[in-house]
């Protein structure tokens, strides 16, 4: 098939390489001239394990191309995928004037049958909304071109997304119950049968319902986050270890291993967004969701715990001391810094006066720019350096803190570690190590929900 994907970003990227490994030809759309320079040189704006190589392959191979021409790439795909970014706006809503605009410009170029699939997430009754766009801009232009509007989210995990794409756990499919949206089911059911050969994976249903599925997804995980959080704070006033508690609610079929590890709260790109966006939805419809409430609350609350650990041995003056902080991607295997919780305890660690040094395999370069935005005082950010190895970190420190789970700090030298920091002292919001074993070998040893 001809597909055409409007937003080069991270979901449209993923989408569109994905779609031309499977054979089809694809076209990436975007309005940013150095994003597609640079992807037209062979590289990636950002970081996801295998997406370097899988584009290079099938641009090599012809499937794959990027382009600034809105009229080409319209006129190219049968299949127009919208893969743009939908922001938070100032009161928390998902911002939808890029979806809007990708809608336009279609229209506006469109000449025949069109199926517009909208891969960005989106409120509930988008789907209407791009209709309208589409229908108003061709009655503008006097004429009528058919076309047909589909809800397909994505369910990517950042750091696994091409395995999500090519082994989905399901696929849904949101279309109208007219002759329109029954095509675009068949097509669209071609379209991913490479993905189906084993079993069904797609769910076809009505678009408003496949638009509140990816926000249910995404809440609902936030959920078992956050509520594992909440049980490892009190797992360490009773006396418990919140990792065995883990492993023994985990082994519940019912209830499942994932998304049970408590730590310094989620970050990204989608669930911090998703969660305030379904807030608001609900709201806007009168209804209140307490519980996502609570959600976005324990997990903003969530992000200080280390804090509130470090205030407890040391107080909240921490002027003179240096301070090793290793991981700043909000999870590994990215480089996206977006609510990471380091953003938040690295300005913390700032303002009660502590120099730092840091260190990730991967978000070195995000986190410069995302401290820059997010810290107002300049003289804060010259007491961050930036270190390209984990044991530079080290040398001189008057402690660790860990925030992001990179396998590269899984199973350090840990006499190397004692013999560089000043004291030793770490303060682990991951839970990586053994509490046991870090006090057989000296170190005074803080983690979360595990204090025992």
């Amino acid at each position: 098939m001809n597909i055409s994907v409007i937003g080069s970003g991270y979901v449209g990227l993923v989408t569109g390489a994905c779609l031309a490994e499977l054979g089809n030809k694809v076209i990436c759309l975007d309005i940013d001239e150095a994003k597609i320079e640079i992807l037209n040189s062979g590289k990636v704006p950002f970081f996801e394990p295998g997406l370097e190589n899988l584009i290079a392959r099938n641009c090599s191979e012809g499937r794959l191309i990027f382009t600034t021409d809105f009229i080409r790439s319209t006129e190219f795909g049968d299949l127009q995928f919208i893969a743009v970014g939908t922001p938070s706006d100032k009161d928390s809503r998902a911002d939808l004037q890029f979806v809007l605009a990708a809608s336009e410009n279609i229209a506006k170029s469109m000449n025949s049958f069109k199926i517009i699939v909208n891969k960005s997430t989106v409120p509930i009754g988008t789907g209407d909304k791009v209709s309208a766009v589409v229908s108003k801009v061709l009655n503008d232009r006097g004429i009528t071109v058919p076309f047909t509007v589909v809800s397909n989210p994505e369910f990517l995990k950042e750091g696994a997304a091409i395995n999500d794409f090519m082994s989905p756990d399901r696929i849904v499919v949101g279309t109208h119950e007219d002759s329109y949206g029954i095509k675009a089911r068949e097509i669209l059911r071609n379209l991913y049968a490479p993905l189906n050969r084993s079993y069904e994976r797609i769910y076809f249903m009505d678009i408003r319902s496949a638009e509140l599925t990816k926000y249910a997804a995404n809440s609902m995980l936030a959920t078992r986050i956050s509520f594992m959080n909440e049980l490892a704070n009190l797992a360490e006033k009773v006396g418990a270890d919140i990792e065995k508690v883990r492993v023994g609610i985990g082994s519940d079929s019912r209830i499942g291993r994932d998304f049970l590890y408590a730590g310094t709260g989620y970050g990204g790109s989608c669930f911090p967004k998703d969660v305030s966006a379904l807030i608001k939805t609900a709201s806007d419809h009168g209804y209140q969701l307490k519980i996502l409430e609570a959600v976005h609350f324990v997990n903003s609350r969530q992000k200080t715990i280390l804090i509130d650990k470090i205030i407890t041995k040391y107080g909240s003056n921490l002027k003179g001391m240096n301070i090793g902080l290793w991981g700043l991607a909000f999870k590994p295997n990215t480089d996206d810094m977006r609510e990471a919780p380091s953003l938040v305890v690295i300005k913390k660690l700032l303002e009660m006066g502590a120099v730092i040094k840091v260190h990730d395999p991967k978000a070195i370069e995000e986190a410069r720019h995302s401290l820059k935005r997010e810290l107002v005082n300049d003289n804060y950010f010259e007491k961050v350096t930036f270190c390209s190895e984990p044991e530079d970190v080290l040398v001189d420190s008057d402690f660790l803190v860990i925030l992001t789970e990179w396998k590269v700090y899984l199973s350090p030298d840990f006499v190397f570690i004692k013999k560089s920091l000043k004291f030793p002292v770490i303060f682990d919001g991951r839970n990586i190590y053994d509490p046991k074993l870090m006090r057989q070998l000296g170190f005074d040893y803080f983690s979360v929900g595990r204090n025992i």
